[in-house]
């Protein structure tokens, strides 16, 4: 018995579809790679930075900054002890 031998056309054909089989798996990971932007997030509302303050009453609060006024002046350590009315 003879084994048969596959002919050059057979194996031209053999070698197109095995080279078309990886060009199309390669699609997905181009895809992938170009399409892997990250979406902007938009908020629902904006963010509102807070500080935290010191009340009269010894309290520490949490409040909106852009309802402060900033004058830049310190207080001094004896302003502030006087200032907080303590409750013995």
């Amino acid at each position: 018995m003879q084994t048969e031998k596959n002919s050059p056309s057979e194996k031209d054909t053999r070698r197109k579809l095995i080279a078309g089989l990886g060009i199309l798996s390669l699609f997905p990971i181009l895809k992938f790679e170009f399409t892997s932007n990250k979406k902007e997030v938009i908020s629902c509302a904006p963010e509102v930075k807070k500080l935290r303050m010191l009340t009269q009453d010894g309290m520490l609060v949490e409040v909106d900054a852009n309802k402060i006024i900033n004058t830049k002046d310190k207080i001094s350590n004896k302003a502030l002890q006087s200032w907080v009315k303590k409750e013995l």
